[in-house]
């Protein structure tokens, strides 16, 4: 196979992949919303994106720095853990 055609094959491939990144599905709270509700509980969020079906990001407290998953329907916190690094 000639060597352009390669490349056009392997970017017409990678195209659907990109099309599908992860976005806020419907019905989803904003991510504004998630940043609020987990200031309430104290922390600064300083990271959030949509991932896997879930808000997902970093946050700060007390000086910690924390992992977290948020349900984008009920906004219920699904992991809360410190991040190590």
């Amino acid at each position: 196979m000639p060597k352009p055609l390669m490349i056009a094959a392997a970017i017409t491939l990678c195209l659907p992949v990109a099309a599908n990144a992860d976005v806020p599905g419907r019905g989803w709270m904003s991510s504004a919303k998630v940043s609020r509700t987990l200031a309430k509980q104290g922390y600064r969020v300083i990271k959030i994106e949509a991932d896997d079906g879930h808000w997902e990001g970093e946050a700060t407290r007390g000086g910690r720095k924390y992992d977290f998953h948020v349900d984008p329907h009920s906004g219920r916190v699904t992991k809360m853990e410190r991040d190590r690094d």
